[in-house]
């Protein structure tokens, strides 16, 4: 009889744990003070899929690949809270005139605090951009926002908005390339390919 209790009580508890994380999934442009601890911010209406892939670009004699993937289930810190969201993940390659690579982080294994990496953080549904935040180059310069826009199947829409590129000789080590090599601009045509 104890045996049947005991079964009847965990089953239940299974079916009340499942129910209660169901309700922790919350759509993608959920802003950041309607998001619990531990939540899961999930592409539900699968706004992020069409931009996965890789792009190429030309801006003042660079070429510029992205390479975008999409993560489902990140984890994600963000004003003092830990929560989960599906995101797109950008690594990229520049390259000059010459075919010199300038700066390549496709095979750097990046975190929440690495520089180098760009997470898109949300959505705009009214206007179809995805929002990245870009944590910046050597020493965090250049770190900012990054606004994606589907133009059509085979291009997207780049602007990228640094919200600074100085830094002092005590925060970042001399020698180090302070450069930023991703294309300051706004409405910079990528092309699938």
């Amino acid at each position: 009889m104890k045996t049947i209790h005991l079964k009847t009580i965990l089953i239940l508890g299974l079916i009340a744990n499942t129910i209660s994380c169901n309700a922790q999934q919350l759509p993608l442009n959920t802003s950041m003070e309607n998001i619990p601890q531990n939540a899961y911010v999930k592409d539900l209406n699968n706004e992020l899929t069409p931009y996965i892939g890789t792009y190429k670009s030309i801006y003042q004699g660079n070429e510029i690949f992205l390479f975008i993937t999409k993560e489902d289930h990140k984890l994600t810190k963000r004003m003092k809270k830990v929560f989960y969201r599906d995101a797109l993940v950008i690594k990229y390659i520049v390259k000059n005139s010459s075919g010199i690579i300038l700066q390549d982080t496709q095979n750097m294994v990046l975190d929440n605090e690495s520089f180098f990496n760009i997470v898109s953080i949300g959505t705009r549904p009214s206007s179809g951009d995805i929002i990245l935040g870009y944590n910046g180059t050597n020493c965090g310069i250049g770190w900012g926002k990054i606004i994606l826009k589907k133009i059509n199947a085979t291009q997207i829409s780049w602007e990228y908005r640094p919200n600074s590129s100085l830094i002092d000789a005590a925060t970042c080590p001399q020698g180090t390339d302070k450069k930023v090599y991703l294309p300051v601009t706004k409405d910079l045509i990528f092309t699938k390919q």
